[in-house]
C-alpha cells in the first residue's frame, strides 16, 4: 500500500504559510511531507521562492511526527555538498531522526543565480555523482579530504553527526541517473510513473529500496475554477524535464507555455473535486511499483480546504487503493 505524502511547493507560498501547512497537513493525516527547494517559481504568477532549508527547520519545530524530505535539493551550483552535509545532518537532529535528503541533477532556473554556468546532462550528473560520495564521506562524522574533478574538500568534517544519517534519495529520469541512485540512493525519485525507471533502478541495485513520486491535482469545488488556477499556475508542466532544466527564468517559462491551453493542462492533472479522479492517477503509480506518492495541491492560498477535504475523503479513498 503506497504511503500518501503532503508537498510544501515553495513556489507558491511564503515560509510562515508553508509551515501552517505542512501542520495542517500532519492533522489530517498525511503520512509524509516534501518540499521543493528553489530559488525562483516556475512562473511568475506563482510568486514566491523562500529559502527551503529554513523552512524545514521551522517545521521540524513546528510538527510532531511527519517525515521531512526535499524534493529534491542540487548539491552542485548553489550549494557545496560539503554545506549540504551540515544541513542535512542539523536537520536530522532537529527533526528527531525524520529527514530524507533528497537529491538531483537540479534546473537551471533554480542554478543560475550563481553564474557558474549550465553544463550538459552528462556533465550534471558527473558533478551529482562526485556530491553525493562527498555527503556520505561526511556523514560519517570523520575529517574528509577530496580532490575530485569538480569538487575540492580540504579536511571538512560534521561536528554534530546524527546517530543515523539522513536516508539519500535521487531523482531519475533516464538510464544514467537510475544507474547513478542505483549506486548511492537509499530511495528513488521520480515525477512520472514509469515502470522502466523503477526497473533501471533495480537493475543497478535499486532492488527493494523505496520509490517516490509526485502528483500535481487541483482541488476546488468547482472544476472550472480548478481547471483555470492549474493553468494559470502549472502550465509549465507540460514542456517536460527535458526543457524544464534548461529554462533560466520564469519568463522563459510564460513564454514557452504560452500557447498552452486549460483543456491541455486539464488532460494531465485531475482537476475539480472527483475523487475518482485523483484516484485513478494515483493508482498509475501504484500499478508501477511506487511505494510513496507526494500530492501537490496547486494554489497557494487554497491549501486549507484542500487539507480539509484530503482528511475527509480524499486520504481514505487512497488508502483503499
Amino acid at each position: 500500500m503506497m504511503r500518501i505524502g503532503y508537498t510544501m511547493m515553495t513556489e507558491q507560498a511564503g515560509p510562515r504559510e508553508l509551515v501552517g501547512h505542512v501542520v495542517e497537513a500532519e492533522r489530517a493525516g498525511f503520512e509524509f511531507s516534501v518540499i521543493s527547494d528553489h530559488s525562483f517559481p516556475w512562473l511568475p504568477e506563482q510568486g514566491h521562492a523562500p529559502y527551503a532549508w529554513s523552512v524545514l527547520g521551522a517545521a521540524a519545530q513546528a510538527t510532531s511526527d511527519i517525515p521531512l524530505m526535499t524534493l529534491v535539493t542540487c548539491p552542485t551550483f548553489r550549494y557545496h555538498p560539503a554545506v549540504i552535509a551540515q544541513k542535512a545532518a542539523t536537520l536530522q537532529l532537529l527533526s528527531g531522526g525524520r529527514f530524507r535528503l533528497g537529491l538531483g541533477s537540479g534546473e537551471n532556473l533554480n542554478e543560475h543565480i550563481v553564474g557558474r554556468g549550465w553544463p550538459s546532462a552528462r556533465v550534471r550528473l558527473e558533478m551529482l555523482d562526485e556530491a553525493v560520495e562527498i555527503i556520505r564521506a561526511l556523514f560519517g562524522g570523520e575529517y574528509v579530504t577530496r580532490h575530485g574533478r569538480h569538487f575540492q574538500v580540504d579536511d571538512a568534517k560534521l561536528w554534530d553527526v546524527p546517530p543515523t544519517p539522513p536516508p539519500l534519495g535521487i531523482a531519475v529520469s533516464g538510464p544514467r541517473s537510475c544507474a547513478l541512485a542505483g549506486r548511492h540512493a537509499d530511495l528513488v525519485v521520480a515525477t512520472e510513473p514509469k515502470r522502466e525507471l523503477l526497473d533501471a533502478f533495480d537493475a543497478e541495485g535499486g532492488a527493494g529500496k523505496p520509490r517516490l513520486g509526485q502528483l500535481p491535482i487541483c482541488y476546488d469545488p468547482d472544476r472550472d475554477a480548478a481547471i483555470a488556477r492549474a493553468h494559470e499556475q502549472f502550465r509549465w508542466m507540460l514542456g517536460g524535464w527535458r526543457l524544464n532544466a534548461e529554462l533560466p527564468l520564469p519568463a522563459g517559462f510564460a513564454q514557452a507555455s504560452q500557447h498552452t491551453r486549460p483543456e491541455d493542462v486539464a488532460k494531465s492533472i485531475p482537476c475539480g473535486d472527483d475523487v475518482d479522479a485523483v484516484v485513478e492517477a494515483a493508482r498509475a503509480y501504484a500499478e508501477a511499483g511506487f511505494t510513496d506518492l507526494a500530492l501537490v495541491q496547486i494554489g497557494g492560498d487554497h491549501q486549507l480546504p484542500f487539507l480539509r477535504w484530503a482528511e475527509s475523503t480524499l486520504l481514505p479513498a487512497l488508502r483503499d487503493l
